[in-house]
C-alpha cells in the first residue's frame, strides 16, 4: 500500500493507500434528533450502487470491522460520516481532487480519471485490508480517506508493527476547506472512531511525508505523537502514532 503521503490540513493537501470494504456504499444513520442522517439523495445514490454484481470480497468485513457500519462522528464542525467509495458515484469528484496541484504533489494520482480509478479498484478488488472512503461533513462530500490495516501493509516492514495497527490517509478536497483546522479536527474524530469501533486496535498510525509540514502539524494537533522517521519507497516519512492509552491526554 505505501501511499505517496498522508496529509490533511493547512495550505497543502493529503495522502494515499489502497483498501476495500464488503458493504457496497451504504450510509449509517440514526438519532435524527442529532441530525445524523445523510442527505436522502446521497443515500438513494448509495442504494442504486448496491448491485448483486458488486466485486467487494466478503472478507473485508473482518479485517477492518465493517467501516460502513461505524456510524457518524459528532464534531464541532458538524456531523461527519465515512462512506465507503462507490466508483460510479465518487470517481469524478475524487479524480478532480487528485488533480489539484497541492494534492498531486503528494498523492501523484493526477491525470485522467483512469489513474484514480485504478488506484481505487486495487483497493476495492483486494482482500479488505484497506477501505477507501469519502468523508461527508454536514451532508457535503469534502474529503477522501483510506483506512487500512497497517500491520498487514508493506509499511509494517519499516516499523515494529503490532497486530491490528490501523492506518489513516487523508486528503481535504477543496482548497477552501484547508488551513481552517478541519484536518486536525477530522483526524482526531476518525482516530477516535477507529479506537471505538476496533477494540483490538491499540494504535492508529500514519506516515506523512516529512516535507509536508502542514500535515505533520495537523496530526500533532489531532493527538498523534511523532514516533520516528522511516524510509519508504516513495518518501521519507514521519511515523505518527495515536495510542489508545493516551487518547484522553493528547
Amino acid at each position: 500500500m505505501l501511499p505517496t503521503d498522508a496529509s490533511a490540513d493547512a495550505g497543502t493537501a493529503p495522502a494515499t493507500d489502497p483498501g476495500t470494504e464488503t458493504r457496497p456504499c451504504q450510509g449509517t444513520d440514526n438519532e435524527d434528533t442529532l441530525d445524523l442522517r445523510l442527505p436522502d439523495a446521497f443515500l438513494e445514490s448509495c442504494a442504486r450502487d448496491e448491485a448483486p454484481t458488486a466485486t467487494r470480497p466478503a472478507t473485508g468485513d473482518d479485517l477492518l470491522d465493517r467501516v460502513a457500519a461505524w456510524g457518524p462522528a459528532v464534531t464541532t464542525a458538524g456531523v461527519f460520516h465515512l462512506v465507503p467509495v462507490c466508483i460510479e458515484r465518487d470517481l469524478p469528484l475524487i479524480s478532480r481532487w487528485m488533480n489539484d496541484p497541492a494534492v498531486a504533489a503528494f498523492w501523484q494520482l493526477d491525470g485522467v480519471p483512469d489513474v484514480t480509478e485504478a488506484h481505487l479498484r486495487a483497493q476495492l478488488d483486494g482482500d479488505g485490508r484497506s477501505v477507501p472512503c469519502v468523508g461527508v461533513l454536514k451532508g457535503t462530500p469534502m474529503s477522501y480517506w483510506e483506512i487500512y490495516r497497517a500491520d498487514l501493509d508493506p509499511l509494517a516492514r519499516h516499523y515494529p508493527a503490532r497486530p491490528h495497527d490501523t492506518g489513516i490517509h487523508l486528503l481535504i478536497g477543496d482548497a477552501a476547506d484547508r488551513g481552517r483546522g478541519l484536518g486536525s479536527l477530522l483526524l482526531r474524530a476518525v482516530a477516535d472512531l477507529v479506537l471505538d469501533r476496533r477494540p483490538a486496535c491499540a494504535r492508529v498510525v500514519a506516515e506523512p511525508d516529512l516535507r509536508n509540514t502542514p500535515s505533520l502539524a495537523a496530526f500533532l494537533h489531532a493527538g498523534f505523537r511523532f514516533s520516528t522517521e522511516v524510509d519508504l519507497p516513495a518518501k521519507r516519512a514521519a511515523l505518527m502514532v495515536r495510542d489508545r492509552h493516551l487518547r484522553h491526554l493528547l
